[in-house]
């Protein structure tokens, strides 16, 4: 087995700086890059803008023995007010999308939505349904993410992903194993692009159903303030929002975190929030709800940093 490459710490910083050039950026601000638009600054955040570039953060991050965070959308994700050590990687530059005949390849930066939107236009049924998550192609497969019975994985054939040395391996979905929003061995990876095998189908009924997946999101879901999504995932045979509106606490706040009267299942950035607003809201509501009902909720949402409240 070949030794992992640990080059010397001292410095890292700035030979980052030389390396990547007008990709890297030293102290960035996250909360331009999350979609719940808080967080501190990035010790270092890097944005590359081809799938060899993403491999060489990889690469460099294992070989210095820094840490690195990917982000894709910043959806999905709660990024502590006191930052990010280490090196932040913006995947969005890498965001190729190949529709084919029967298939559709997107690389890990692509907007899932915008991959669904190039299935619908090109005849490509069972992945419609996915319409509007507000994620990244990487971010999705890690997940599995999902909506209105379609899962990312349901239709996946495989994908590719980046080692720690910047190798770059295929992964067939037969050998990974899955579950609701839940993907396991993929703690080293760095998801680069994923290929769906996908039926033909009729455009116009496609486009139709997509049509109807917007229009629900746009009635039911807070589209209107900063979030990142569902905050808890759908507890055994119930609906978190059920559960969180069944203890009155739509509209419940923390500082300018708020629980959305539109969407129980939702916290929001109404009004100027930080993290650890958002943070302690989500430890109110989790409590409550067990307090209540006797359902522990299980996060979906990923803290990131260092947090006053432990969610």
């Amino acid at each position: 087995m070949a030794r992992p490459l640990i080059f010397n710490m001292n410095n890292w910083n700035n030979k980052a700086l030389e390396l990547f050039g007008e990709e890297a950026q030293a102290s960035a601000p996250l909360a331009e890059h999350t979609t719940y638009r808080v967080g501190g600054n990035a010790e270092m955040l890097i944005r590359p803008v081809a799938p060899e570039g993403l491999s060489s953060v990889v690469r460099f991050a294992s070989g210095y023995g820094v840490p690195m965070q990917v982000l894709g959308a910043g959806s999905n994700v709660l990024v502590s007010d006191e930052g990010l050590g280490g090196i932040v990687c913006l995947t969005g530059g890498v965001d190729e999308i190949e529709p084919g005949g029967d298939f559709i390849r997107a690389e890990a930066g692509a907007l899932l939505d915008a991959v669904v939107s190039a299935a619908v236009s090109g005849g490509l049924a069972g992945m419609e349904k996915l319409s509007g998550i507000p994620g990244s192609v990487g971010g999705a497969v890690r997940m599995n993410a999902g909506a209105f019975g379609q899962e990312t994985f349901d239709l996946l054939e495989s994908f590719t992903a980046i080692k720690p040395d910047g190798g770059v391996i295929t992964l067939q979905k037969k050998d990974i194993r899955y579950a609701y929003r839940k993907v396991e061995g993929l703690e080293e990876l760095v998801v680069l692009s994923a290929l769906w095998r996908v039926p033909r189908g009729d455009v116009a009924l496609l486009a139709k159903t997509r049509a109807e997946i917007l229009a629900s999101r746009a009635a039911k879901q807070p589209l209107e303030f900063p979030s990142a999504g569902s905050v808890f995932k759908r507890p055994a045979g119930d609906y978190a929002s059920r559960l969180i509106d069944f203890c009155g606490l739509k509209g419940a706040r923390v500082g300018g975190a708020k629980v959305s009267e539109k969407h129980a299942g939702f916290i929001v950035n109404s009004d100027g929030a930080s993290a650890e607003d958002i943070a302690a809201l989500i430890c109110l509501v989790r409590d409550e709800v067990f307090e209540r009902t006797g359902v522990r909720l299980e996060l979906e949402q990923i803290p990131l940093g260092v947090f006053k409240n432990k969610i």
